[in-house]
């Protein structure tokens, strides 16, 4: 078999860590994710869409230059075939973070109810959420308040009527009247992603529109029982973030210590894992390790980089290059982001995997299960499993880099506005808005999603990122996105040389404000569920200024996304007129109709999401044409907001 030619490391990633490992890794005739991108031609039907597995009739294919069969066997066109695929790509991304939510709250309900060994850590913000449910907490404990906000949360996944209480709860008033008049606002998740799956059927849902417009409710599930009920039961129970400074690159693992990864998304069991290393140490000891210490790997990393300052080691593509050090004792994981291929990789060194949901295994792997009521024990055996196998680690394998970058994150929306009251306690925003209306400040941009071995790592999110700076635009940043920023400095007072002159001056003044040398030029908001902190930011904005989130300078951008949630993100933020760039095939080009829909601007006679919501899908893989189409955005929407 001919083996395809491989990038170069440099034609793979920026970073010369993640070159050294890589090259390590050809030495050892280790495939990574890198070399399997290289090998596996992409399908062009794919691709575009255009190819359909619905049903046993199929699969059926339809060549987008009109050659050949123009419709599938049931009689489904090429717009019906691409925006059923759309739906299907957003139930996948929204169901992750679905079940995310659903795992948080169960956790909430079961450490209430005293069944499992968490504790409620920030009981402010517990009282907030339950006022804003328009929950009587008077004369009520605090775990009876924690119970009643949990079954509040399972509400969200099983009432048959109504809408979704965290959507009456986050939702701007402008967009959910929007949502209402269209009928796509959810009423539960499960029922949502359940009709979802349904209307895909063959002989189902054949509209395009109406296809765009069901996985507009996915993006909806997503933002509201994914993203914005997982972060407020999350700072409940593991405290709201505040500013931590932190380690990153694949330089925080430690050759003196047992190293244990955490990966995944989910950060119940990693909260334990972090509590056991620390009163296991004196066992780590024994075997002759200096202790054990936790690093993270893609949104388990950034939920611990968050609130515990743990270090982060890898992002999304570069993953297994973290047992390619030799240094890993144990890689724990839960669920979404984890490759079938870290098995394999771990094979060639001493890791050993560990796989803890009951729906989410590897072949090969260990399995510890994770239940909510048997958190400490199952932290327990994990950490001791990865100090058992400290002596087997390989020193002629052994390969750790050695420079870490300097970091700061935890910038939750509460933070910010903390951060913001020392310029003005009594309104907090006001330092923010006159800033924009200044032009100190030209408009806020989230940089999310992930990172892709197709790409080259880290370049589209570091190109945007600074592009935008430079322009004096506020860059926020979560999930993996964030890490290809805080590698490169861009988390950092350091990076202050990539800003505008009238931004960094705005950053230097809060940052002065609270003891810092300068706020970062990059915000590091958490992991992917957490992009409900920028749209609070949002939505705290649009209602003091009396407008639509529609109405704000405000865009976001995925350079380098892989998954189908980043695509269900960003629906959420189209839905409220937020433009959205992508920056890798969305895989709806077969299709002239969807991608109107999607991409297209205000047109008479057409129906485009920008002429519903006020926001649409930029496609552009260039990284500079990118941020010119962004700051395009932002001006135009600065016009028509201040009239500029």
């Amino acid at each position: 078999m001919t083996r395809m030619k491989l990038r170069h490391v440099t034609e793979v990633s920026d970073d010369l860590q993640v070159q050294s490992l890589l090259e390590k890794a050809r030495k050892e005739s280790v495939s990574t994710a890198f070399d399997r991108a290289d090998e596996m031609m992409q399908c062009g039907f794919g691709s575009a869409g255009v190819c359909c597995r619905y049903c046993l009739e199929g699969p059926c294919r339809i060549s987008p230059n009109g050659k050949g069969p123009q419709k599938g066997v049931c009689g489904a066109d090429i717009h019906q075939i691409v925006a059923r695929s759309f739906l299907n790509h957003l139930t996948q991304g929204t169901s992750g973070h679905a079940e995310h939510g659903r795992e948080v709250a169960l956790t909430l309900l079961e450490a209430a109810e005293g069944k499992a060994p968490f504790e409620i850590k920030d009981v402010d913000k517990l009282y907030a959420v339950a006022n804003d449910l328009g929950l009587e907490t008077a004369d009520k404990t605090v775990n009876e308040i924690a119970k009643e906000v949990a079954l509040k949360a399972l509400e969200d996944f099983q009432k048959q009527t109504g809408i979704m209480n965290w959507v009456q709860m986050r939702a701007h008033k402008d967009s959910l009247k929007k949502w209402n008049d269209l009928r796509i606002t959810p009423v539960n998740a499960h029922l949502e992603i359940s009709k979802a799956v349904a209307r895909n059927a063959m002989g189902c849902d054949a509209d395009p529109l109406n296809l765009v417009l069901g996985a507009v409710t996915m993006g909806l599930v997503d933002g509201y029982a994914g993203l914005h009920l997982s972060t407020d039961l999350q700072d409940i129970l593991f405290g709201t973030p505040k500013a931590v400074k932190a380690k990153y690159s694949m330089a925080v693992l430690d050759e003196k210590k047992v190293n244990i990864a955490v990966h995944g998304h989910v950060p119940m069991l990693s909260e334990k894992v972090v509590e056991w290393s620390r009163k296991l140490k004196p066992e780590a000891e024994k075997v002759g390790a200096e202790g054990v210490n936790i690093v993270g790997v893609c949104c388990t990393g950034n939920e611990l980089l968050m609130r515990q300052g743990v270090s982060v080691a890898s992002s999304f593509s570069s993953q297994e290059l973290v047992i390619v050090s030799g240094a890993l004792e144990a890689m724990v994981v839960d669920i979404q982001c984890v490759m079938p291929g870290i098995q394999n990789v771990a094979e060639c060194y001493h890791t050993e995997i560990i796989t803890t949901l009951p729906y989410v295994k590897i072949a090969g792997a260990t399995h510890v299960e994770f239940s909510p009521e048997i958190a400490d024990k199952a932290a327990e055996e994990i950490v001791r499993k990865a100090i058992k196998n400290f002596k087997n680690r390989d020193p002629e394998k052994l390969s750790i880099p050695k420079e870490t970058v300097d970091a700061y994150a935890g910038f939750s929306t509460e933070q910010i506005l903390e951060a913001l009251s020392k310029l003005n306690a009594d309104d907090p925003l006001m330092p923010l808005i006159d800033a924009i209306k200044a032009g100190k400040i030209r408009g806020v941009a989230a940089l999310v999603g992930c990172t892709n071995p197709r790409e080259k790592q880290d370049i589209g999110n570091v190109t945007v990122a600074k592009e935008l700076l430079k322009n004096n635009v506020l860059v926020v940043a979560t999930g993996c996105a964030a890490h290809s920023l805080a590698k490169n400095k861009l988390m950092s007072p350091e990076g202050l040389v990539y800003c505008g002159d009238e931004l960094r001056e705005v950053l230097e003044a809060i940052g002065q404000a609270v003891g810092l040398p300068s706020l970062p030029p990059a915000l590091h908001m958490g992991s992917c569920v957490d992009n409900s902190r920028p749209a609070d930011l949002l939505t705290a904005l649009a209602n003091k200024l009396g407008v639509g989130i529609k109405d704000l300078p405000a865009v976001g951008s995925c350079p380098e996304t892989h998954s189908p949630k980043a695509l269900s993100i960003g629906t959420f933020f189209i839905a409220h007129g937020v433009d959205v760039h992508v920056g890798v095939n969305p895989q709806v080009s077969g299709s002239s109709v969807v991608t109107n829909i999607l991409c297209g601007d205000k047109q008479e006679g057409t129906v485009t999401a920008e002429e519903v919501f006020g926001g649409k899908l930029i496609y552009e893989t260039d990284h500079i044409v990118a941020a010119e189409k962004l700051l395009e955005r932002i001006n135009m929407k600065r016009a028509q907001l201040l009239g500029e």
